[in-house]
């Protein structure tokens, strides 16, 4: 049974992402302690009491499709009912449509506990808050007023059509067409997949923001334009009116998020009621230039795309911790402190062995560091909305989106792993529920940009801002860190100092190495490294971010011999992976003749 780790939760938050210091100093807008206790006790006792019920009979009966329809599992309607009706939709929507302007750092927190509780549940509405970014940041005035309150309040759902089938990743050879039809309104026609809630029955009205192009657009990617397009047009009170030209053709059989329903979608098939070809959309933003109005919407979703990865994992800990102190296999090795002289002949819960209690601890730190990357990139997206040094913040959280998106989905996979072998065989069939989580985990590295896309955008994109001073700045944050963690002198935290200096010391190398390469033109060879690039940088930002949790715990030494644990027993690996990235070129090339 998952059970939301508000304690953990909050401490990353105020500490390891410095929201505390946001709330004292006015920067976090009327958010304060007490707020944030009170919304956190709620969102656990909703997800805990009201998602989890329905999660496993979600997932075994899944979303069922029938001639262009998607209905949703039992109970799930009323299910999304509530939630919306609680507010949480509404969470960070501006006021001026119905929201209550809360920190993204908050709302990535509550987003944790709906997907701890059902991945499939907490995917949907993630979707909606991007739309919302992507309207109020790029749509017209009317079409804000039209649409802004109904998805801030989550009576309509929001979606995001990019994928087609000979456009994935790369959107350049995007075939769906805009058509003017001369009165501020286009005419969408073409085909989208794996679109995400395209088509279901929790809400009246879908809203979908499509990429498209006009005829006379350029080629490439900077032809492509963003269109909304309701499933049903509005009419003049804002209700839904008459069906738009969209279709659910189907959906698909997935390894895992059954319940989640993704959708093919057909643009323009006739299946409308607007009497004529086409299904009618709204520009947002400028002719030709959709895509970087998109991102604005992409880049939420990577953000909480990493949310479903740390949910999943926190998840499949608290399962494996749960199955391990009640099962019974083998005989004592003392691991544990103060016990008294074991009986030779009994039986003790598989947590004694060295081997489990490991597995359980990397599974721990590794959720708490995804946790706490996570809190910082929010907090610096919300720094860059309430800060004056506005560029400052933006790059930090552009720096960290990467990271935030590529390391909790990484965990995602490898903790719910862990999980199961934890479990032992019964981790294997389907009673414990472990293999679920990881089913479900496994999409969460793939969709919203592949996590090797995000180490491309990391080094070729991201490393370079400001001329690089934009990563030293926060380097030199974590190299604060071990600095303080030297000076405090406390015995729990053993050798992490040297551990943190030692893998910032790599990691500042590798750095400087690929940036020398991404000057000099070289981008193939510095994308060779870039994924090991990736990894190291999060463990290293990770291992940081749970010391500077544990400094501020002084009344415990619990997170301080955490943080020692990972620094002794995970940071480690940064070096192997500082070794790839500055020599692991050269052989690629060599040996990639061996997959002709």
């Amino acid at each position: 049974m998952y059970r939301a780790p508000v304690a953990d939760i909050r401490h990353s938050l105020l500490h390891a992402a410095d929201l505390g210091k946001a709330i004292e100093n006015g920067r976090a807008g009327d958010l304060t302690i007490d707020l944030l206790d009170a919304i956190l006790a709620e969102a656990a006792r909703f997800a805990e009491g009201e998602i989890v019920p329905l999660s496993y009979p979600g997932e075994t009966s899944g979303a069922l499709f029938e001639r262009g329809r998607v209905t949703m599992p039992d109970g799930w309607r009323d299910l999304y009912t509530r939630w919306r009706e609680n507010g949480w939709n509404a969470l960070t929507g501006p006021v001026k449509y119905g929201g209550q302007e809360l920190p993204t750092s908050l709302s990535a927190a509550v987003c944790e506990m709906w997907n701890g509780a059902s991945m499939a549940f907490g995917i949907g509405q993630t979707l909606t808050i991007g739309a919302v970014d992507a309207i109020s940041a790029h749509g017209s005035q009317a079409l804000k007023d039209i649409y802004l309150s109904k998805l801030v309040s989550g009576e309509w759902m929001g979606t995001m059509n990019l994928t087609e089938p000979q456009a994935g990743s790369d959107l350049s050879d995007l075939r769906t067409r805009a058509e003017r039809r001369g009165d501020g309104i286009y005419r969408i026609f073409g085909q989208k997949i794996y679109i995400t809630f395209g088509e279901h029955d929790l809400t009246d009205n879908i809203v979908h923001l499509v990429l498209a192009r006009l005829p006379d657009a350029p080629a490439g990617v900077k032809g492509i334009s963003l269109f909304l397009v309701p499933k049903f047009l509005p009419d003049e009170e804002g209700r839904p009116g008459r069906r738009n030209d969209v279709v659910c053709h189907a959906i698909e059989h997935k390894l895992g998020i059954h319940a989640s329903p993704t959708c093919t979608m057909i643009y323009g098939d006739g299946v409308g009621e607007t009497g004529e070809p086409g299904a009618i959309g709204w520009l947002i933003g400028e002719e030709n230039r959709g895509l970087a109005c998109m991102f604005t919407m992409m880049n939420s979703a990577r953000l909480y795309v990493g949310v479903q990865g740390l949910g999943v994992a926190e998840a499949a800990f608290q399962k494996a911790l749960d199955y391990a102190r009640e099962r019974r296999q083998g005989r004592s090795t003392l691991l544990a402190k103060d016990r008294a002289e074991p009986n030779a002949s009994a039986q003790v819960p598989i947590i004694e062995h060295p081997d489990v209690a490991l597995m359980l601890l990397r599974m721990k730190v590794l959720v708490g560091a995804a946790r706490a990357i996570v809190h910082n990139c929010a907090h610096a997206l919300d720094r860059a909305e309430t800060d004056e040094n506005e560029r400052w913040w933006s790059e930090r959280a552009n720096l960290l989106t990467p990271l935030a998106k590529s390391f909790p989905t990484d965990i995602g996979v490898e903790v719910a792993s862990l999980g199961i072998q934890v479990h032992g065989g019964m981790g294997y069939v389907e009673e414990t529920g472990a293999a679920r989580l990881l089913r479900d985990a496994r999409i969460a590295p793939i969709y919203e940009g592949t996590n090797g896309i995000q180490a491309i955008d990391l080094v070729s994109r991201k490393l370079p801002l400001s001329n690089g001073d934009a990563l030293r700045d926060y380097l030199a944050e974590l190299d604060a860190i071990a600095e303080q963690v030297a000076a405090s002198n406390r015995e729990a935290f053993g050798e992490t100092a040297a551990r943190l200096r030692e893998a910032l010391q790599g990691l500042k190398e590798t750095s400087e190495h690929l940036m020398n390469l991404v000057r000099s033109g070289a981008l193939s060879q510095a994308l060779s490294g870039a994924t090991s690039y990736q990894r190291q940088f999060a463990l290293t930002a990770g291992a940081c971010y749970l010391t500077k949790a544990a400094l501020a715990d002084a009344a415990s030494d619990t997170r301080a011999t955490l943080a020692r644990f990972m620094a002794d027993n995970v940071l480690p690996e940064t070096e192997a992976l500082r070794r790839q990235v500055l020599g692991g070129s050269e052989s690629l090339v060599a040996a990639r003749e061996a997959l002709n």
